[in-house]
């Protein structure tokens, strides 16, 4: 298990090696970005001094090796656009964007194992032809049009929930301040109800057909029916013998479903105004502020691979096969 461990880990490291380099990339997709620091009106003279000064006269390699030690010490440059270390402004945003990442992951995983589990148990039944037209469904619906239409109904005709906006959980958590968490809570929820549903139910439709897809195979295998016709009750039988092994190919699509909903939160952020890394980034790259364009990719993107090695981590613990080879 620990070689199996420390082979996923350097195949992260190799992946966090090739986000940097398509971040540190970005900077030059406007040409030299030495007229990002400069004025419109600056001289050549003025452009010149403020290239060497920057090291952008450097060669290509030496300022990316330049930017990569920097990124591992969190140092991204400032901000063009708020005049702060880019990193902190990500920082910033980076709790919304968990929040919300967090609430459509429990959507589209705490919903779809009862849904695909019952349906699999229950075959060909009204719940099981419910669970599947819904599925079908909710993989047919952009997320955006989705939260489009959450807005105009729940929000503008109903009036049942806030359109646009947060209100902070994680921040008073972070400092202490246990009593204005407790009173912001109900609010706050109610400000993550439609952009959560939004972000989730694309994911949650394709894990309830996946579970039940995987808990039909593993149903079907001879232990299973050995156990039944041992005596063993049904719901161990579902639970204890069959459920932990439909999970095995569930796990890294769970796993990769938290890199979707990370990516898919551009999207609903911008829809709901949600104040968040993915409508950070979007204004970044209309300002042209590539530091936090930089910053805010890598830290998504380390996020998303610590949480596929931990994935695989599960991963081995579920199937002794992966570790023992």
């Amino acid at each position: 298990m620990g070689k199996t461990i420390l082979r996923r880990l350097a195949q992260s490291v190799l992946v966090l090696v090739g986000v940097s380099v398509l971040a540190f990339s970005t900077l030059f997709l406007s040409g030299d970005p030495t007229y990002l620091y400069v004025n419109e009106h600056a001289s050549n003279e003025e452009i010149a001094k403020t290239r060497h000064a920057l090291g952008f006269d450097r060669p290509v390699y030496i300022q990316y090796m330049d930017f990569f030690f920097k990124a591992i010490h969190g140092d991204f440059g400032k901000s063009l656009k708020y005049g702060q270390p880019a990193f902190k402004v990500v920082l910033e945003r980076l709790p919304a964007t968990l929040e919300l990442t967090f609430i459509g992951f429990f959507i589209s995983v705490g919903f779809a194992i009862p849904f695909g589990v019952i349906a699999a148990v229950k075959r060909t039944s009204l719940f099981d032809g419910g669970t599947m037209l819904f599925a079908m469904l909710g993989q047919s619906i952009p997320e955006f049009w989705l939260g489009l239409m959450l807005i105009l109904i729940v929000g503008v005709q109903w009036k049942l929930l806030p359109i646009s906006g947060r209100i902070p959980i994680f921040e008073p958590l972070f400092q202490g301040n246990f009593a204005l968490v407790g009173k912001s809570l109900p609010d706050a929820f109610r400000h993550l109800i439609m952009p959560g549903i939004a972000t989730g139910v694309w994911a949650l439709s394709r894990n309830s057909r996946l579970i039940r897809s995987s808990m039909l195979e593993v149903l079907g295998m001879d232990y299973v029916t050995t156990a039944r016709a041992k005596g063993v009750k049904e719901t161990l039988v579902i639970m204890k013998h069959a459920f932990k092994n439909a999970l095995i190919p569930v796990v890294t699509m769970i796993g990769l479903n938290l890199g979707f909903l990370l990516s898919g939160d551009v999207v609903i952020e911008n829809v709901f105004a949600w104040p968040g890394v993915g409508r950070l980034v979007v204004f970044a790259i209309q300002e042209k502020d590539f530091n936090v364009v930089q910053a805010s990719v890598i830290t998504l993107a380390v996020i998303f691979v610590l949480l596929n090695l931990l994935v695989d981590i599960i991963y081995t613990w579920l199937d002794p096969r992966i570790r023992y080879s």
